[in-house]
């Protein structure tokens, strides 16, 4: 059963949502979140040695390791990475950006994503609604920074939580899938995979807002975990004295996510494909 605390934040909550539902126009705020990852080496990790694993740790530390913005009003809310040197290089990772999160625009009113994808030099601008997410309410809570927060959990397709990225095991799956077509007997429908997420929410900033693909809670979400990701709020500014741009991008070709999927996808059989011929020479 819900307990007291959260019904008198339910409370507040209502209060404040009608305050600014009247000051719609004025009301903003950014959000900095820190993202970490744990470092997942399966079967070749096992032979490695605990120095050669810091070592690929420290490559990869600007992948595991991200900070992000998240600006935000009453109906809409912008999320963008915050751009750092290579930790070895000292030059920006341009082959991770290739599958990195562009600038995300979501408009929780019209139900709609609009996120900016940069793939090997070509600027996509993906359309789509955003992922519906069926959020179990908690009554569990905990304090992140000066907000009361309660939890809840969420099981959402893979998939749906990393479209921008690519998988080799996804493209391999789908070449197996096509080399198998003709007069065979269709495969069987492959099981989804899902993650499971924790999301902790505050209704003190009575938003629907939240970092990355995350959404539709009585709250802006401070902290979700995901898979082997973590995602913490760690500076909130309301109503800054710089006015925000919380507008949707509008530069590189329209596309869906599920279009985006299969245009990464080709490109990337294309490339394997064609370094398979230079070796065969």
């Amino acid at each position: 059963m819900m307990n007291l605390r959260y019904y008198t934040f339910v409370l507040t909550t209502l209060l404040l949502f009608s305050f600014i539902s009247v000051h719609a126009q004025d009301f903003q705020g950014q959000a900095v979140y820190f993202s970490k990852a744990t470092m997942e080496l399966g079967s070749w990790g096992a032979r490695m040695s605990e120095a050669q694993k810091k070592q690929v740790y420290a490559r990869l530390q600007n992948r595991l390791e991200k900070t992000y913005i998240l600006h935000f009003n009453k109906e809409a809310s912008v999320f963008k990475e915050e751009e750092k040197l290579d930790a070895m290089s000292g030059a920006t990772d341009s082959w991770g950006k290739n599958f990195a999160r562009g600038e995300q625009y979501k408009n929780v009113k019209g139900n709609q994503l609009v996120q900016s994808q940069e793939f090997y030099g070509k600027l996509f601008l993906v359309k789509d609604e955003l992922q519906a997410i069926k959020w179990e309410m908690g009554s569990e809570s905990k304090q992140i920074g000066q907000y009361m927060c309660f939890k809840a959990t969420a099981s959402v397709p893979t998939n749906e939580l990393t479209w921008f990225d690519f998988s080799w095991s996804r493209l391999r799956q789908n070449t197996t899938e096509t080399a198998e077509g003709g007069d065979a007997e269709p495969p069987a429908e492959p099981a989804v995979e899902m993650t499971e997420i924790e999301a902790w929410y505050t209704p003190q900033i009575p938003v629907a807002h939240g970092p990355a693909e995350y959404w539709g809670l009585p709250g802006l979400i401070l902290e979700v975990s995901a898979g082997n990701t973590t995602m913490l709020c760690s500076k909130i500014v309301m109503n800054p004295e710089v006015k925000l741009k919380i507008e949707a991008p509008e530069k590189g070709k329209v596309i869906t996510k599920a279009e985006y999927q299969v245009t990464v996808a080709d490109k990337m059989q294309e490339m394997r494909d064609n370094r398979g011929r230079r070796r065969s020479r």
